[in-house]
């Protein structure tokens, strides 16, 4: 199933080394076996991320193997989707609001809890690089609209047309009839969400999206608000969402997920109860929208859980790069 069809505490014991567990699927199975590793295993580099991305995350299983940062891995796999005109969801070529302008949300998170975002950016591809510069180079943690891409130009990213032709042309075509409707998977989920854990055992996360598919001129979702479109504790672990991110931020979801897997529960346990959280805010309305989330944790377990069927998310480690389905919550 593709991506369009939409809309997981331990303490290091020594240098470099961790006690650490997998959660594996078959391809395209929503079932997870546990596998623990024994004590004193030496840390595994893990990228998981929404979406069926492979290139996205071999590239930034490229970088861990190259023994650079999950801050430098996670930037530069979500800067492969960004430049990706065939994505519709993210960077250049992604569908733009209603009023034909592409506006881009993008964050990043360190290990050491440093944050930098960016929302309703335009005329600049690659946010999630953007978003780091805010975290590195300012004292501040989110710029928004012009500011934001003032200061891109600054820091020497190029002003670029992000609406595409065939982008152009669906916008023309939904306004024929104008109609917002965010059906399920059909066009309207926006996320790619990407969490790693490098040969130091440092968790990063970052997230880039172009939004809702026609949304209001100047809406921002989830995606670059810390606690809910993404949250890392590198004493703990990560956590990231995609879907409807008005939904997400009823229940700050990614922080959620991380606290439960504070609490004792597992990547899996975590993500569901956050889906459970959004359902029970929701009400029935949760039958008309998505969302779903993965996770990781200190150990190298990972999560992914949804409302509805179709979510799927990539894993890289130990030299593979599968795609799974995720388990749902809504088997009607």
């Amino acid at each position: 199933m593709k991506r369009r069809k939409f809309l997981q505490n331990a303490s290091l014991s020594t240098l470099g080394m961790v006690a650490t567990a997998s959660v594996i699927g078959c391809k395209n199975s929503t079932e997870n076996t546990t596998v623990i590793a024994s004590a004193n295993t030496a840390i595994q580099p893990i990228v998981i991320a929404t979406w069926l991305v492979p290139n996205a995350t071999a590239k930034a299983w490229e970088v861990l193997q190259n023994g650079g940062t999950a801050l430098d891995a996670v930037e530069q796999g979500c800067m492969i989707e960004e430049a990706d005109l065939k994505n519709v969801s993210v960077g250049k070529g992604g569908l733009p609001d209603r009023d034909g302008n592409v506006t881009l949300d993008a964050c990043i998170m360190d290990k050491d809890g440093n944050y930098g975002a960016v929302m309703c950016v335009q005329n600049i591809t690659h946010v999630i690089s953007l978003a780091r510069k805010v975290m590195e180079k300012t004292p501040h943690v989110i710029l928004a609209g012009k500011g934001a891409e003032e200061f891109g130009y600054e820091q020497g990213f190029k002003k670029e047309n992000l609406l595409t032709e065939s982008s152009k042309k669906a916008w023309k075509k939904w306004k024929e009839t104008s109609q917002y409707k965010p059906i399920i998977n059909i066009e309207n989920h926006d996320t790619i969400g990407m969490l790693a854990i490098d040969s130091f055992g440092d968790i990063s996360g970052a997230c880039t999206t172009s939004g809702l598919s026609y949304k209001m001129a100047g809406r921002v979702g989830d995606s670059p608000i810390i606690g809910s479109g993404l949250f890392i504790d590198n004493e703990i672990g990560g956590a990231t969402a995609t879907g409807m991110g008005e939904e997400v931020l009823k229940t700050v979801g990614s922080f959620l997920i991380v606290e439960l897997m504070r609490q004792g529960k597992t990547p899996q346990e975590a993500c569901e109860e956050a889906v459970r959280r959004v359902i029970k805010k929701s009400g029935d309305r949760f039958k008309d929208f998505q969302v779903g989330f993965i996770a990781i944790n200190k150990q190298g377990e990972t999560g992914a859980y949804c409302i509805h069927e179709w979510f799927n998310y990539n894993v890289y480690k130990q030299g593979e790069n599968n795609n799974y389905k995720s388990a749902y919550f809504n088997k009607a």
